[in-house]
Parts: structure tokens; sequence; C-alpha cells
């Protein structure tokens, strides 16, 4: 009995510590959804602080954060062209053109709306 109660508790805690890793089966990086109050502050958070690469970071915050009182999802707008424009402005040069436009065509590849 208690060798069976053992088996149990290892199966409970091996499923428990994978649960994490296969909770989250979008490509958005694991990301978290938490909210910004600006498009920089959540570029900057995915970006410079966690490395991603610039096009990863415009995509994830397009498609994954909540920015300002906009909800996920929207505040890039629904075509790569408004997409572009609120990247290119919100980030000003802290990005290059061919990084937001790649980043842009991913998002509203992802975003399949």
């Amino acid at each position: 009995m208690l060798a069976q109660f053992t088996r149990l508790t290892l199966l409970a805690a091996l499923v428990l510590s994978l649960s994490p890793a296969c909770g989250d089966n979008g490509d958005d990086g694991g990301v978290d959804h938490d909210s910004f109050a600006t498009y920089q502050a959540c570029w900057n958070e995915h970006h410079t602080t966690e490395m991603f690469t610039a096009p990863k970071a415009v995509t994830i915050c397009c498609l994954s954060h909540p920015i300002g009182d906009q909800a996920m999802n929207v505040v890039c707008g629904d075509t790569a062209t408004s997409c572009e424009a609120y990247v290119g402005t919100s980030l000003g040069s802290a990005a290059a053109a061919t990084d937001i436009t790649t980043g842009c065509t991913d998002y509203i590849t992802q975003r399949g709306m």
C-alpha cells in the first residue's frame, strides 16, 4: 500500500512539474499577458530585458499584452500597415523599419482574425 502511494505521489509531482511547460502552446514565447502602460514599456521588457529579437518583441507586444487602455491583440490594428504605423510611432528609432515590418507581418499571421 505504501509503495502504491509513493508511486502515485511521484507521478502527481511529475505531472505538476511538467504542466507549466505544456500549458502554453502559442507562439508568443510563453509570455504572461501582463498589461503595460505604453508600447515602449512592453518593448523594453521583451527586447531589451528578455533579449527577444526585435521582430519577435514586436509580435509579442502586439499580440499578447494589453497596452494602455487597449485589450491584448488590439492595439496594433487589423492590418500590417496599421501595425507598422502604430509600432513605428511608438518606438521611434528604437527598432529598424525592417524589424517592425517583419514583426507586424508575423503579428497579422498569428492574430488570425
